[in-house]
């Protein structure tokens, strides 16, 4: 000890004054436990929700960040258990793996390239006629968009007055720069964005002619019969399950686009089949898809028809339709065990739509659907996966009793 106080010793030990004693700001203040306090934040659950909870906050980080990364293998990951099913029943024709999944991904090339060329006419005159599609809806709807019209000169002129002083001099105007368009958001360039088609195609391509071949891995590293049968099991079931989901809703949103085109082409609609691929891929985003088809359908069928009432009836025929199909067919085809609630639909898809754009709510529906199948096979995610399914009338009636 030197004669100041401090410790003469090495430099990274620190000085303590022996003669000072710490004592509570008051007298009756209660005394802390530390050693209480120690044993609390050194217990197994305190630790598993901090960890937790930074997991959490990593993942998030690096789904919003790595979307550029994620994006293709999840689109790939996501189509691969759409059309394992068919790879396997190629195989059971004694076409090889490979071969099968190189049928299939031609097929599917072949089928979105006829697709796109025969609605690119289509689409290409819908979009040269968009603003003048718009000033027809917008005469036609005069009298109910009067108000707003008042409202958008009334704000006109105060921001014109607004950018003139007292003494009559008009103040420079603010030039505002505006951001990337939503088109160039969703899909980015278009160098991007072919080479995202072409790492998705690529990798589909892989993940199809491996067939099962990590599943075949995992088995071989897990030590025990037991749990290389369990492993087996949980992933058939899973796979069948995700498929079947896939499968299933696939093919409705296709059934509901041919039955709309129908309608289309009952009331006279140009290009019924566009509005029927419209609607086949807007059903992948449920709530937004078809608001937007309701709207999108009315301002085309106002200036197609010289009626209002005979132009609103195009929406309602679709939004008929859809009803039908949310309602009745889905959870008839798909069930309760396959079914999401409503609550856990619509956090799911403003997360993922915050996270990955507009491309993220394409895939928010086979995603949670697909981690809801998974968490239902497994028993310490099976909570989880309650939590996002259904109600189903047996809970309804016990929560009433």
């Amino acid at each position: 000890m030197t004669p100041d106080g401090s410790n003469g010793g090495s430099v990274l030990e620190p000085d303590v004054v022996e003669s000072i004693v710490a004592t509570p700001t008051a007298e009756m203040a209660a005394q802390p436990d530390l050693d209480r306090t120690a044993t609390e934040l050194a217990t197994m659950r305190t630790l598993a929700i901090g960890v937790m909870i930074l997991a959490v906050l990593a993942i998030m980080y690096t789904l919003y960040f790595a979307r550029d990364f994620l994006l293709p293998i999840v689109f790939a990951v996501l189509l691969n258990f759409l059309f394992s099913p068919l790879v396997r029943a190629l195989s059971r024709l004694r076409i090889p793996t490979p071969l099968g999944a190189g049928i299939v991904i031609i097929a599917l090339l072949g089928a979105v390239g006829f697709a796109g060329y025969e609605l690119s006419g289509p689409i290409q005159r819908l979009a040269a006629d968009a603003p003048q599609t718009i000033a027809v809806a917008e005469g036609k709807l005069g009298k109910l968009l009067k108000p707003l019209e008042r409202a958008s000169r009334a704000a006109e002129q105060v921001t014109s007055a607004a950018t003139q002083s007292t003494d009559g001099v008009r103040r420079p105007q603010q030039v505002v720069v505006q951001g990337p368009s939503l088109i160039t958001r969703a899909f980015g360039t278009t160098q991007r964005a072919l080479g995202s088609i072409l790492e998705v195609v690529i990798l589909l391509y892989f993940l199809l002619a491996a067939g099962d071949l990590f599943l075949q891995k995992l088995v071989k590293v897990l030590p025990s019969r037991g749990e290389k049968r369990l492993a087996v099991q949980i992933a058939r079931e899973t796979e069948s399950s995700i498929s079947t989901f896939l499968v299933t809703t696939a093919t409705v949103n296709v059934c509901e686009g041919l039955i709309v085109a129908g309608i289309m082409y009952l009331w006279g609609m140009p290009s019924p089949f566009l509005w029927g691929a419209l609607v086949a891929v807007f059903e992948f985003i449920p709530y937004l898809g078809s608001a937007a088809l309701v709207v999108i359908l009315a301002v085309a069928a106002l200036t197609t028809f010289d009626s209002i009432g005979h132009a609103l009836l195009v929406p309602a025929s679709y939004l008929l339709v859809n009803i039908v199909q949310g309602q009745v067919v889905s959870p008839l085809l798909l069930g309760h065990r396959l079914s999401l609630n409503p609550v856990a639909l619509f956090v799911g898809l403003a997360f993922w739509f915050w996270v990955w754009g507009i491309l993220g709510a394409f895939l928010a529906v086979p995603m949670l659907a697909t981690f809801k199948i998974f968490c239902d096979h497994i028993d310490a995610l099976a909570s989880i996966g309650e939590f996002l399914g259904q109600r189903d009338e047996d809970e309804r009636r016990l929560t009433v009793r």
